[in-house]
């Protein structure tokens, strides 16, 4: 029986990854200060104003420099005035140019709290996954091989100026699988280009990273079909000059299928970017990703799906479910006592371990992030 997989990506301009990155540059920044610091921020953009709400409690949290945090990651992403002297398009809103309004309580954490940051405030239903896939780094075919493609994409707009690329885009793959046989059946890509750039030499580029992409799924995916799909589509709707947020607004915690395992994998909890790693939502996912793969490590199954709950004052995470791929469910009292299930071992181990402002565009499982490495308690 032929069955399809969808999956998308979206490039570090998008406006809601510029919310998302925004949110985590700040969480980077007061998790640097203090490893216990207390984050949980939200963000909207929209042309070129920018909003943060929320709090940030850790040491000298009064210092740290909002509007310097988001210029950046708008810099970082790709977004500049016009360059004239290089005959190089500008991509608005330039950086400088941004109204940034915030109402975000900062201060340091209250008498107690950071002893306190190991149990929840919260309460969060979380899903973690696994398939028996180490090339695709555990994780489903059509989710890892959606974010390699839109890496090669991102890296276009600086390798090939030529094209006149901007820094916002977006990316759809539809896999199909038929028995144990997989191939890319359809691919759409919408790519932020300057008026006068050349719409065939962007479609013979994408092509290229099409390519390039299905050679490496043929190595990390067994029975793989590496032959470009069938259809291809580069910005469908026309010229996409104007993007970013002067083409739509963004918030944070809008992508939660991105940033997670795609549409194949049911969703838990809430946003992960703008939060702390002692916050349910993150760890929590942290948490039920690593209780995946290890029962898949394990080869008890080669698929699962880990469903974690927590509740406000837990200090750990209470199993709900662990199902295999063939729907086996399997004893949950087993494997609490293999992994680390706090939200301690979570935030003590991992603050500072990974570039958040990466995270949050790239994903929190599509790389090798230092909670992907498994120890046992």
């Amino acid at each position: 029986m032929t069955r399809l997989f969808p999956a998308e990506f979206v490039l570090p301009g998008h406006p809601d990854k510029l919310c998302d990155a925004i949110a985590d540059a700040l969480v980077h920044e007061a998790s640097s200060r203090e490893k216990r610091a207390l984050v949980g921020i939200e963000v909207a953009v929209h042309r070129d104003n920018v909003t943060v709400t929320g709090r940030i409690a850790c040491q000298d949290a009064s210092s740290i420099d909002v509007v310097s945090a988001v210029r950046g990651v708008y810099a970082s992403a790709g977004y500049r005035e016009r360059d004239e002297e290089h005959e190089e398009p500008g991509w608005l809103p330039a950086p400088s140019h941004l109204k940034v309004s915030q109402d975000v309580c900062f201060g340091p954490l209250l008498d107690g709290e950071a002893e306190f940051r190991s149990i929840s405030d919260d309460q969060s239903i979380v899903t973690g996954y696994a398939i028996d896939l180490p090339g695709t780094n555990y994780l489903p075919p059509e989710q890892w091989l959606v974010s390699q493609i839109a890496r090669r994409l991102e890296a276009l707009r600086t390798e090939r100026r030529d094209l006149r690329l901007g820094p916002d885009g977006k990316a759809i793959v539809v896999l199909e699988q038929d028995g144990d046989a997989l191939r890319l059946r359809t691919f759409s890509t919408s790519l932020q280009q300057a008026t006068g750039g050349d719409s065939v030499d962007l479609h013979r580029a994408v092509l290229a990273v099409l390519k390039e992409s299905g050679q490496a799924a043929a190595s990390a995916i067994p029975h793989f079909d590496p032959s470009l799909p069938p259809e291809v589509v580069v910005n469908g709707a026309g010229n996409f000059a104007v993007g970013g947020p002067e083409g739509d607004n963004g918030l944070s915690g809008k992508k939660l299928v991105v940033d997670a395992y795609g549409p194949r994998v049911p969703i838990g909890g809430g946003a992960l970017s703008g939060k702390d790693l002692y916050k349910a939502d993150r760890a929590g996912a942290i948490l039920a990703r690593r209780l995946a793969k290890l029962i898949v490590l394990t080869g008890v199954a080669r698929e699962c799906t880990a469903t974690l709950a927590l509740f406000p004052g837990d200090a750990e995470a209470r199993i709900v479910s662990l199902r295999t791929g063939d729907g086996r469910e399997l004893e949950t009292c087993r494997w609490s006592q293999l992994l680390d299930l706090s939200l301690a071992g979570v935030g003590d181990r991992f603050t500072g371990a990974e570039d958040l402002v990466d995270v949050a565009r790239h994903g929190h499982f599509t790389r090798d992030r230092a909670w992907e490495a498994l120890t046992l308690a």
